[in-house]
């Protein structure tokens, strides 16, 4: 497991979304194609020609529903996890050992109904808002080294939007 940046074909490009609302709570979500809990922030592929910042916003439109967010802060680096031997053949017909990504500090400026899971091919089947300091115990452990280095990063503007 790793949560350094890493290059290569054998990581998919992908864009993270720590979603921040008024309370300082980061939204997570809940996979629908897994059996067990599998608690997520939203994330997703960069599309051929997109940059990074624009598959953000595509993403969390698609995954979350809705636009009403602005960018706080952007990951200095690519961070990247492997998927568990077991999903790996599974997992994007098998082309890809893990995820790289850039990761996005958003803040919500909308409201709880703004949020609709079904606005484009639902991901996930729940949602909620989660104090920062729980993600990593509600997280898959394959993703949980990524999920300290995202929260470490983002701690000092993740603190003044929480207002402390």
């Amino acid at each position: 497991m790793s949560s350094t940046p890493v290059d290569g074909p054998t990581y998919r490009p992908c864009v993270g979304i720590m979603l921040v609302n008024a309370e300082g709570r980061v939204l997570v979500a809940n996979r629908s194609d897994t059996k067990s809990a599998a608690w997520q922030m939203p994330q997703g592929g960069i599309d051929a020609g997109e940059t990074p910042r624009d598959a953000a916003f595509r993403e969390l439109a698609e995954e979350v529903g809705t636009d009403k967010a602005r960018i706080i802060a952007e990951s200095r680096d690519w961070l990247s996890y492997d998927l568990p031997a077991e999903l790996q053949g599974g997992a994007w017909k098998g082309r890809y050992k893990g995820q790289r990504q850039k990761w996005f500090l958003f803040e919500f400026m909308g409201t709880d109904e703004d949020i609709d899971l079904d606005a484009h091919n639902r991901e996930f089947d729940e949602w909620k808002w989660v104090d920062p300091e729980e993600l990593p115990a509600l997280i898959v452990d394959f993703k949980r080294a990524l999920y300290e280095d995202v929260l470490e990063e983002f701690s000092e503007p993740l603190t003044r939007l929480r207002g402390e």
